[in-house]
C-alpha cells in the first residue's frame, strides 16, 4: 500500500532514488517549492502537467521578485528610480 502521507509516490519515483524532500528541505521556501512543482510535473495527476510547470514559474518569478526587492510594499519599491 503507498504511503501517500510520508512518501508519495510522485515525489519518489524519480529515477534517481531521491526523494523530493531531501533536497527541498535545505532550500528556501520558494526555490523549494519550484523544485517540489519541476519534480511531480505530470506524475501527480498527468491531468495537471501544464498547471504543476505553470506554479514552478510562478515560485521562480517570486523569489526574482524576493531578490530584487520588488515585493508589494516592500521599501525598494517604494522609492523613485
Amino acid at each position: 500500500m503507498e504511503d501517500m502521507v510520508n512518501h508519495p509516490k510522485h515525489y519518489i519515483s524519480d529515477p534517481s532514488g531521491v526523494e523530493c524532500i531531501d533536497i527541498v528541505r535545505h532550500r528556501n521556501y520558494n526555490i523549494g517549492n519550484a523544485i517540489k512543482y519541476l519534480w511531480r510535473a505530470g506524475l501527480k495527476n498527468e491531468d495537471k502537467h501544464i498547471e504543476d510547470l505553470k506554479k514552478a514559474i510562478f515560485y521562480i518569478s517570486d523569489e526574482i521578485k524576493r531578490i530584487e526587492g520588488n515585493y508589494r510594499g516592500s521599501q525598494k519599491e517604494n522609492q523613485e528610480p
